[in-house]
């Protein structure tokens, strides 16, 4: 798709992304985009960063499948000159691409003749609602584990907490260095090499401003991340909480059962002793029934007290 000052690329090859870029783009930026896309995200670490002569952005979403309890990453990278900015879509695997729809819609309501900084900062702000919606999503999510945590088997519900752990965790180390790299342009940073590229043409003041709205949204969606971790680990201190509980239960009546079995060993036990004159209840003719009476009625009353203590 391209537009007067925007030219969208999915999944170009080394020819097509270098008719669409500027000559002065380097090489190492160039095998930057032509990197193969990362569904875990793990490669890429997102950035905002001047060139000299053109912004380089390196940016990814992460997506939640909640049918399938997963989290994947698209892609979304951009070059960004003062006459026009060139965008790279990655497909992560099976999974789809970013999806430009919603910043096409607003760059149509804002016209056709849009700054490509403006388009840069759409795609920007449309990443940072994205992970708005994405911790929804999550915390829905975790109130589904908290609602279920007492009908599942333990062990589904230990995987799954480890599993929405882990997500957090890559989330936050994701949306950490996004946050950053917006902030920078709010401060004036993006240049690495302590100028802003072409004065204010690229980023100019009003400009500025605006994505200091988008760093907000990314604060919110770090904060989110937070309260979402103490979520989880709640919901993680119950269930252990719980397992604890079970295995009490599991030790009482296990405690039950060998008493039961102990005071008939030890009865047992007694009159097994080879003492024969020492004990007048071996010559004794109800003797076999004197034992048998005082293992019945002593498991009886054990039976009697642990259904009573609630053991079993």
């Amino acid at each position: 798709m391209a537009r007067a000052a925007w030219t969208d690329l999915l999944d170009p090859d080394e020819a097509t992304l270098r008719a669409e870029l500027p000559d002065e783009v380097r090489v190492d930026t160039l095998r930057e985009l032509l990197r193969p896309p990362d569904e875990e995200g793990s490669r890429v670490r997102p950035s905002v960063k001047s060139h000299g002569r053109y912004v380089v952005g390196l940016l990814l979403v992460a997506v939640a499948v909640p049918d399938e309890d997963v989290v994947f990453y698209q892609e979304v990278d951009f070059v960004l000159t003062r006459e026009r900015i060139v965008t790279v879509r990655k497909t992560p695997g099976a999974r789809p691409p970013f999806d430009p729809a919603t910043v096409e819609e607003v760059c149509e309501l804002h016209g056709r003749h849009l700054a490509p900084g403006m388009i840069a900062y759409f795609f920007v702000d449309e990443i940072a609602e994205r992970y708005l919606d994405l911790l929804d999503d999550l915390d829905e999510e975790i109130d589904e584990l908290e609602e279920h945590v007492d009908a599942w088997p333990a062990e589904k519900s230990r995987q799954r907490i480890s599993e929405l752990r882990r997500d957090l965790l890559h989330i936050r180390k994701t949306l950490g260095p996004t946050r950053d790299a917006v902030r920078e342009i709010v401060d004036g940073r993006v240049d690495v090499e302590g100028r802003m590229p072409f004065g204010r043409e690229v980023f100019p003041r009003e400009l500025e401003r605006q994505f200091a709205t988008t760093y907000d949204k990314l604060l919110r969606a770090t904060e989110a991340i937070e309260f979402a971790r103490d979520l989880l680990a709640a919901v993680r201190d119950y269930q252990q909480a719980r397992v604890a509980i079970d295995q009490n239960e599991a030790t009482k009546k296990l405690t039950a059962i060998a008493s039961l079995l102990l005071v008939p060993t030890f009865i047992v036990g007694v009159y097994g002793q080879n003492f024969i004159r020492s004990m007048p209840e071996l010559k004794w003719s109800y003797g076999y029934w004197w034992s048998w009476g005082w293992i019945v009625a002593l498991t009886v009353v054990q039976l009697v007290y642990f259904r009573r203590k609630g053991w079993i």
